[in-house]
């Protein structure tokens, strides 16, 4: 089976192919989105093998989501499907200053209604990690226990658990429901890594030191935050007790074209980087180098690199640096 195990909400991306509010937009281009399907994505194509927890409609969309999984390289053994509740959707404008318009359309989806039995079904005993992001555990009851039913059933095979917590207000019955299943979740795993904004909200400090000892003080082993336009920074706790930190400026990016992606972009590289025991200076490198190609790029993973691709942007980056 797969090195690493994921779980989430696919969403059929619909990216408008002209510029202005997306009530007046008549074209749009098909694309595939979903925080846990772009981590999925970028691991596969660096090589490692991925198996997706997920469930879709019986429907078009859900024809869609499988295949392009499937052409991913990306284990479907456990997408599961049912008559009963659609696949999600969204809608995405073009902006060339901030943020993209974004509108989404699962309320009720097939994945919102994935239930804690389908854990049974999944196979861990050849994994080595279990990656998860905080969106599934937002979006029901039921994702919230899948969740923690994937956690408990992980910790039994001994597998490294990693936790993205994806803060995504809206998908939440409260502000405060959101933070106290968050960072819940958050303490049950191995490895943390918001990116300094989620940092923020979650733990109420403002120094990325202080952000990481609060989880690192409540059992968790590693705090890894993506800084975006000051680089990536880790702290952990030795065996001995002590801690170790480590910190990387970010890359250039040439030409902006959309940041949608792109932290999700930074947690393939870092949970790669995990199974090839890269030290944590080489992590954030590699994390921070797939953020910034996946910046340049439409669509929430279409510049996701595969390893010639990423291997070459790090080596002329570094070439760039040094002159």
């Amino acid at each position: 089976m797969s090195e690493i195990i994921t779980a989430g909400e696919p969403l059929v991306l619909f990216i408008a192919d002209e510029k202005g509010p997306l009530h007046a937009v008549r074209h749009y281009t098909r694309y595939m989105a979903g925080a846990d399907v772009n981590v999925s994505v970028g691991v596969s194509r660096l090589g490692h093998t991925v198996s997706f927890l997920t469930q879709i409609g019986e429907d078009p969309f859900g024809v869609y989501v499988k295949n392009f999984l499937n052409n991913e390289n990306i284990d479907t053994t456990y997408v599961f499907s049912t008559p009963t509740y659609p696949t999600g959707f969204m809608l995405k404008g073009l902006s060339e200053i901030g943020d993209p318009e974004t509108v989404y359309f699962r309320k009720n989806s097939a994945a919102s209604k994935l239930t804690k039995e389908a854990v049974r079904q999944v196979d861990f005993s050849e994994a080595k990690i279990l990656h998860l992001g905080g969106i599934l555990a937002g979006l029901s009851e039921s994702g919230y226990e899948t969740t923690l039913a994937l956690i408990e059933k992980a910790r039994k095979y001994g597998l490294t658990i990693t936790f993205d917590p994806n803060l995504r207000p809206v998908i939440w019955e409260s502000e405060e429901k959101m933070m106290e299943r968050t960072n819940e979740i958050a303490c049950l795993c191995d490895v943390v890594m918001p990116n300094a904004k989620e940092a923020q909200i979650l733990t109420g400090e403002h120094e990325k030191e202080k952000m990481a000892d609060f989880y690192l003080s409540r059992g968790v082993r590693q705090v890894i935050i993506n800084l975006v336009e000051k680089g990536s920074y880790s702290k952990k706790k030795l065996e001995d007790g002590s801690f170790a930190e480590a910190a990387v400026p970010k890359y250039e990016v040439k030409h902006l074209v959309d940041r949608i992606g792109a932290g999700d972009g930074f947690v393939s590289g870092i949970l790669a980087g995990m199974l090839e025991h890269l030290d944590d200076q080489a992590l954030l490198m590699q994390g921070n180098a797939i953020c910034s190609i996946q910046m340049q790029r439409l669509g929430d993973n279409d510049g996701l690199p595969t390893r010639a691709a990423l291997d070459a942007f790090m080596k002329s980056a570094a070439l760039i640096a040094a002159r």
